[in-house]
């Protein structure tokens, strides 16, 4: 296997890549794990069902129940994934002490101790998301959008109250926090007012982003969606809303989850188009199937177009990256575990590609030359450095993998009945 790297290093070096300085580089780009594929985006401080246009299909066995059982499976997680991590929380997983419970509006850094120790115990970063759905001030569907002022008022408080969570969370952790805004905020049927959900929408987050707090530390971000589950008609939150939201507003930025557009549009090519104009973007990194139904990442074709987007715009300082996806119907740990290294696949396989002369052809108009060479890449021995990337790591291969998933999965999720 050495001779085999060895082999595929010769011949990226043919084409002026080091495949060992890429490695080290790979190994210090962050990614964020999200929380919420461990418990079916259930969170902790509420019994009932999930809404906001969202759904979790499936019951395979071992779910994490408690704060304990979910950071466990995490850990096992990092442990069998290579690179750079954050830790992904949405607020409905505040952990409070036996006895103590507070709303989401006066939800405090304390409840999310747990959290910063975690990130601590592996020195990484932590990112945090306001929870506007599952709970019952959720109101006709509706929460920063709605008309009625005591139901924002509550939202808007939840959303201030994140801010400064996600403050300290970066002063703890000394890295800088991306504090993500998204809702479900929608009507079923075509709505008689379209205007009026989104101006209010609009100066709920203007409220919420109104009290001071140090932006070196918090970068927070408006995520849009097409539509949901109970919303298919009209989303408050569009594609035109929240990057016009982040364009308008000094250190906002725009956060684009690829599951959350048409069908026929690629974030791919988003990427290049915002960071024309932002220094800084933020990627929620899933797989749709047909709508935004959240499946596991794979190693697939848009993956990669978006990874080699990325580094092509030399912006893997400038897009902040994080998993969502939630998978009910497999083996928790396998599907955090394979959507993570897919990622991490695609960043390789992006890094592994000689952009530099593909551009060069391009701008010279050898588009003859040019799809020769990058049909030729796609048939290099990528697998070769991955396999080399992950030993370095020390994380399994790949013929590895699965025996280390199935044994978590014998001695601890099976036995949780």
């Amino acid at each position: 296997m050495c001779n085999r790297y060895e082999s595929a290093k010769e011949i990226y070096a043919k084409l002026g890549i080091d495949t060992d300085a890429v490695i080290e580089t790979l190994k210090k780009i962050p990614v964020s794990l999200h929380c919420w594929q461990g418990d079916d985006v259930k969170g902790f401080d509420q019994d009932g069902p999930l809404t906001g246009g969202i759904q979790t299909t499936g019951n395979y066995m071992g779910k994490a129940r408690t704060p304990d059982e979910l950071i466990a499976d995490m850990e096992k997680v990092m442990s069998l994934c290579p690179g750079a991590k954050k830790i992904n929380v949405h607020a409905c997983y505040a952990i409070f002490e036996k006895g103590e419970f507070v709303d989401r509006d006066k939800l405090e850094p304390k409840h999310f101790k747990k959290w910063v120790d975690l990130a601590k115990k592996y020195g990484v970063g932590l990112d945090f998301n306001p929870t506007f759905f599952s709970h019952g001030k959720v109101k006709d569907g509706l929460t920063l959008s709605s008309p009625d002022k005591a139901t924002r008022d509550f939202w808007i408080a939840h959303g201030q109250a994140c801010v400064k969570i996600s403050e300290y969370f970066a002063k703890e952790t000394g890295v800088p926090c991306v504090m993500n805004i998204w809702t479900g905020d929608g009507y079923k049927d075509i709505p008689a007012d379209r205007l009026g959900p989104r101006v209010r929408y609009k100066e709920s987050i203007e409220a919420i982003l109104s009290i001071p707090y140090d932006k070196n530390l918090v970068k927070p971000c408006v995520e849009s969606k097409v539509f949901g589950i109970g919303v298919e008609a009209y989303t408050v939150g569009s594609a035109e809303f929240a990057l016009s939201f982040a364009a308008m507003h000094d250190g906002c930025l725009p956060l684009m989850d690829n599951g959350h557009y048409h069908p026929t549009e690629v974030v791919s090519d988003k990427i290049p188009a915002l960071l024309a104009f932002f220094p800084e973007i933020a990627l929620h990194i899933t797989r749709p199937i047909r709508w935004d139904s959240d499946h596991v990442v794979l190693f697939d074709d848009e993956t990669k177009e978006m990874a080699k987007e990325i580094v092509r715009c030399n912006a893997l300082d400038k897009v902040y990256m994080a998993l969502d996806y939630f998978d009910a119907s497999i083996n928790r740990i396998g599907a955090w575990t394979v959507g993570f290294r897919s990622w991490q696949k695609a960043l390789l396989s992006a890094m592994l590609t000689p952009n530099a002369q593909l551009k060069k052809l391009q701008d010279e108009n050898k588009l003859s030359e040019l799809m020769v060479m990058q049909e030729r890449v796609k048939t290099l021995p990528f697998g070769d450095v991955w396999r080399e990337y992950c030993v370095r790591s020390g994380v399994p291969t790949e013929c590895q993998l699965f025996a280390e998933i199935e044994k978590y999965e014998n001695e601890v999720l099976a036995k949780r009945v």
